[in-house]
């Protein structure tokens, strides 16, 4: 692992401390580095509903009803759920 010297500001460092402190995490590193996978993965999320919008925007209207489309939708959100890509607070 590449090791390297950071600094932070002295809120953000407060924060990364309480949350050592609190024994959320066992180092301020092993923090920044899970919230490097968060944003990883929810820019992953982020790409795939641009994809996904555009892809709607191009292939034009769709004759299904409102109930049909909201069951597709839920569909596809358990299909990611199952597959690690959302992750729900």
């Amino acid at each position: 692992m590449a090791r390297q010297s950071k600094s932070f500001s002295k809120p953000n460092d407060e924060w990364l401390k309480s949350q050592v402190d609190n024994q959320e995490y066992s180092s301020k590193s092993e923090l920044v580095n899970d919230l490097i996978r968060q944003a990883r993965n929810q820019q992953k999320e982020i790409d795939w509903i641009k994809a996904k919008l555009e892809q709607a925007e191009n292939s034009g209207f769709k004759d299904a009803t409102k109930e049909q489309i909201l069951e597709e939708s839920k569909e596809t959100i358990t299909n990611k759920e199952s597959r690690g890509f959302v992750r729900r607070f």
